[in-house]
């Protein structure tokens, strides 16, 4: 878990947003193209984006993988409710140890949390899920399969 300063707001403003904004369309954007999108030259863009990453507003870079084009898979969104009061960090740390797991966001309200899942068969799904539920502080779970996605920028 990051630690208290690293959870604390980085002060940007509108140009910096729209660099983000470039940034999660395309990753490998150059400079040179977010400067052109941004109205700037390309040394105070790129001092920017430095800026981002060393306070850790840009946490890395990543490649969105279209499963469809590597074989068949099954997505899933976990519903997890907890008993008690289990703590956000217990959730994200046996999540975490979950392979297939590739996300977890932890709510304020009903459920607790959603949990993203990659699975090959709906048979490894339900190990999953039951390895999800191991747990004496799980009061109980939900499991969505994913039909289709969208997101924004995509």
């Amino acid at each position: 878990m990051p630690e208290a300063a690293e959870t604390e707001p980085v002060p940007v403003d509108a140009i910096d947003r729209r660099i983000l904004d470039l940034l999660r369309e395309d990753a490998r954007r150059t400079v040179r193209d977010i400067a052109d999108h941004v109205g700037l030259t390309v040394a105070p863009v790129k001092r920017r984006i430095d800026r981002l990453e060393a306070t850790g507003v840009i946490d890395g870079y990543t490649v969105r993988i279209n499963p469809a084009r590597i074989g068949p898979d099954l997505e899933a969104v976990v519903e997890l409710r907890v008993a008690g009061n289990m703590d956000l960090e217990t959730i994200l740390s046996f999540s975490s140890h979950v392979p297939e797991v590739t996300e977890v966001l932890t709510l304020a309200g009903d459920p607790d949390a959603l949990i993203r899942v990659r699975a090959r068969t709906i048979h490894e799904l339900q190990r999953v899920v039951n390895v999800l539920r191991t747990s004496d502080k799980v009061a109980g779970t939900k499991t969505l399969v994913v039909l289709g996605t969208w997101a924004k920028g995509k």
